[in-house]
């Protein structure tokens, strides 16, 4: 397939040359010079226009940061300007009222497309593992696999458009809740006396098991390898993680649900952000403990 590949960030870089090794022909464009130059020397055609890289393509993915701009750069760029056949993916994560808003333009213009969030991380992006919660119809969601699966561990039909978003949002709340939690127990097991490790070993095999003790121990030293045992470098950057808090937050307010573990996590990292940790891992809240 030919796949324009807009957004070459720390996630879309590894994305779209994993879609170069799985045979594709890739059409890439970023506004970093530096990440054309990356994406060339993977085998990328690289393009300084959004036009002339979805030209003449079978599939449009975008990686973008947030909701404006995945709805500036559809509406002045990819509508009307990729072929009608065009199959439009939205990797990015963003709002749920806009990823609603642009796939009904898209399919207002002739377009098919889905929603599709990820979660992994860096190393997953390069790695070809991450897990897509796909929104969109089925006949979509079963033409999209084919340009997701080169990326994926898992690729999951969430259910109709923004319902990617929906699973996204739910998921890293609950993620943020889990690393704070498991993060006062390691500090507080250390403060009453008991060895981290033997608190690891204990816990993790117990019912405190969770993917933030067991895969990703936010302690140096302690339990599995994680960006804490690198000094909180590399790893999901902890402003990332407020983005998504607060994305959660507005969908939470949009469908009446009470959260207030959620909004706590929210304070939290609100507060580690803004005393200039946005880009430490977001396992480094540790370290406020």
């Amino acid at each position: 397939m030919k796949i324009a590949f807009i957004g070459l960030g720390n996630m879309g870089g590894g994305m779209a040359a994993n879609l170069v090794k799985a045979g594709h022909e890739v059409h890439a464009f970023d506004l970093s010079g530096e990440a054309l130059a990356k994406a060339k020397e993977h085998g990328c055609a690289t393009f300084t226009a959004v036009p002339d890289a979805v030209a003449d393509v079978d599939a449009v993915v975008t990686m973008l940061p947030n909701g404006a701009i995945v709805k500036s750069v559809y509406t002045a760029d990819v509508i009307g300007k990729a072929p009608q056949g065009a199959l439009f993916l939205d990797c990015s994560t963003i709002d749920l009222a806009t990823a609603r808003e642009v796939a009904a333009l898209a399919e207002a213009a002739g377009y098919q497309m889905v929603d599709a969030p990820v979660s992994g991380g860096i190393a997953a992006a390069n790695g070809g593992t991450l897990t897509f919660m796909v929104g969109g119809t089925e006949q979509a969601f079963e033409k999209a696999r084919a340009v997701l699966d080169p990326m994926a561990k898992a690729v999951i039909h969430a259910g109709a458009i923004g319902s990617g978003q929906v699973a996204k949002m739910c998921n890293n709340m609950l993620l943020a809740i889990h690393m704070i939690g498991t993060c006062e127990a390691l500090a507080l097991a250390e403060k009453a006396g008991l060895d981290p490790q033997k608190f690891y070993e204990i816990s993790s095999k117990s019912t405190g098991y969770c993917w933030s003790l067991n895969d990703y121990t936010p302690a140096p030293g302690v339990g599995a390898a994680s960006p804490a045992d690198n000094g909180y470098a590399g790893g999901f950057a902890s402003a990332l993680m407020l983005k998504d808090l607060r994305l959660a937050m507005e969908g939470a307010s949009t469908a009446g649900a009470s959260v207030p573990m959620g909004e706590h996590a929210k304070a939290i990292y609100e507060a580690f952000v803004e005393a200039g940790n946005g880009g430490k891992d977001f396992g480094a809240i540790f370290t406020t403990l």
